[in-house]
């Protein structure tokens, strides 16, 4: 029989001759080709995420993570949410409102209960000889550790408590829970407190290991709350004074959290070496 000769081009075909691009045939991974926008794609269609336009992430790497909002524009969000809610807080306060006569009725209902000396203990919390001893720690520690600018915040902060109370309880001029004497909003022991405690522990936390670093906010959180509540129980306060000076100063005290959150993600991303050649330079330099 006669043997059929076989097509050109065919697999059985073998030479040294490299594969010659045909007219109508679309080559995917050829770039620039008609059809083919990008390798891998011979539909015409974009990727959904094109390396050239792809987020990079916190270390520099390419990624894929959306935008987002930045921490600044959140801060000055809950700032002004802080500021908002103090003046709405002195301006009851100030003319009198409902929300004055809710306080005044509250406070009467809990003066004197609970243990004396307790109460009393928890009070003296707020004194300048306690809580600026506990603020002075934190400070020295924060520059031993390299930091700068948030240690002075912190104390520039803690000398303006005065500066912004006292003005306040002039102009408002409340009379305490016991007493017919005015000057009792917003607190002085409670802003005392707040700012001390807090930012003590802010200038802590980016340093403290990953699992003790809930300690020092929740240690702040706690001894603010009870140097309030013995300032109300003691008939020092009434409580919407120890809210004002909570809400004043927890406004004052957000740049300081911000800063430590970008130092926080800071060491996060930094090897331990590394940051220890940076503290051993600070340490040089002094």
């Amino acid at each position: 029989m006669r043997e059929t000769p076989r097509p050109q081009g065919t697999a059985g075909d073998a030479g040294p001759e490299l594969p010659q691009r045909r007219p109508g045939r679309a080559f995917a991974h050829t770039a620039g080709a008609s059809g083919s926008g990008t390798p891998h794609r011979s539909d015409g269609r974009s990727p959904q995420t094109p390396r050239g336009v792809r987020q990079t992430g916190p270390t520099g790497r390419p990624g894929t993570t959306p935008p987002v909002p930045g921490r600044p524009a959140l801060f000055l969000s809950l700032v002004l949410t802080l500021l908002a809610l103090f003046g709405l807080t002195a301006w009851q306060v100030a003319v009198g409102g409902p929300l004055r006569a809710l306080d005044e009725r509250a406070g009467r209902a809990v003066v004197g209960h609970g243990p004396a000396r307790l109460t009393e203990f928890l009070a003296d919390l707020g004194n300048m000889q306690i809580a600026l001893p506990v603020l002075g720690c934190a400070v020295a520690w924060a520059l031993v550790r390299g930091a700068r600018y948030a240690p002075l915040y912190a104390a520039l902060t803690m000398g303006a408590v005065p500066l912004l109370v006292v003005p306040l309880k002039a102009l408002i001029a409340r009379p305490g829970p016991l007493t017919d004497a005015t000057g009792y909003f917003p607190s002085g022991h409670a802003a005392t407190a707040a700012v001390a405690y807090g930012a003590a522990a802010l200038l802590v936390v980016p340093y403290a290991r990953r699992s003790w670093s809930w300690v020092m906010p929740v240690a702040a959180v706690l001894l603010t709350t009870a140097t309030g509540i013995g300032l109300v129980l003691r008939g020092y306060h009434w409580p919407l004074d120890v809210l004002g000076s909570w809400l004043l100063c927890g406004a004052v005290l957000l740049p300081l959290g911000l800063r430590a959150c970008r130092v926080t993600s800071e060491r996060a991303a930094t090897p331990w070496h590394a940051r220890f050649r940076r503290c051993r330079n600070a340490l040089g330099d002094r």
